[in-house]
């Protein structure tokens, strides 16, 4: 019952190693667009949080912080729709938006890249040149963007628990290889994965409520949980901004305790 993630640059062959893992094990397949949909929910542009996922901010980004909102959001919906585990994300960064939840399995795919232009010309009806120039772009942008919030090289094998490749292995091949290590015993959804789960999505409930309210909106935050203790790391420019995170946290279903020691005001010369 484990839940796994399944990093790769475009047209690498993501969805469909996605889809066979699916069907073999009878977990549900979620994409990005169902988790933008749900994010979407409470009234913010799909559009914008799907830039959210892909493009990098710049450093001359005006709309930095609406980034912040829109990836509180999106943490929030993958770790809800994953959280009973039986679960295969493909999608930007999973295995990041998930870190501080249970131990997933963290499947990242490469190929070669004749099989990656093949595919994005027959999707895309482009040219040899503009199908290579698109694939560059696209995992340029990936790159930035994890290195940017994450601070992670998002080709670093250390981040993945299995990295599986093309060129000598057909798909099929490569989702049997996946579904016989998620079988392992190390990626049972135990009793313990589901509690570290209700945590994550309890710590991004939390951040995400803290995002949208109109008092806190314009702060960011670090939330952990453990057991509906909820602990709130971050900079508030007075007492009435804590008095506000406190308020908005503790009215967030599942909070049995609230430490704000570390929430500080910003020092000013």
């Amino acid at each position: 019952m484990s839940v796994i993630t399944i990093s790769r640059g475009s047209f690498s062959g993501g969805k469909m190693l996605a889809e066979c893992i699916s069907k073999a094990l009878g977990y549900r397949c979620v994409d990005r667009e169902v988790i933008v949909e749900r994010a979407a929910a409470h009234g913010v542009s799909q559009e914008e949080l799907r830039d959210a996922l892909q493009k990098p901010p710049s450093f001359l980004d005006r709309f930095q912080h609406r980034k912040y909102l829109y990836l509180a959001l999106i943490q929030a919906a993958l770790s809800e729709e994953v959280r009973t585990g039986k679960a295969v994300y493909h999608g930007n960064a999973g295995h990041l938006l998930l870190k501080g939840g249970p131990h997933i399995l963290r499947v990242r795919i490469i190929a070669p890249v004749d099989f990656r232009l093949k595919m994005a010309q027959a999707r895309l009806k482009l040219s040899r040149g503009e199908a290579l120039d698109y694939i560059t772009a696209m995992d340029q942008d990936r790159r930035k963007w994890t290195q940017y919030l994450y601070g992670v090289d998002w080709g670093d094998p250390a981040l993945y628990d299995i990295v599986l490749n093309l060129e000598f292995m057909d798909l099929t091949e490569a989702c049997n290889t996946v579904c016989t290590l998620a079988r392992q015993r190390c990626f049972e959804f135990t009793g313990c994965c589901q509690a570290a789960m209700n945590d994550l999505v309890l710590a991004s409930r939390v951040r995400a409520e803290l995002a949208l309210a109109h008092a806190t909106s314009h702060l960011e935050f670090e939330v952990t949980a453990k057991d509906g203790s909820v602990h709130i790391r971050g900079k508030a420019p007075g007492p009435r901004e804590i008095s506000e995170v406190r308020r908005i946290a503790e009215a967030v279903p599942g909070v049995v305790e609230l430490n704000l020691d570390e929430l500080t005001s910003p020092v000013h010369a």
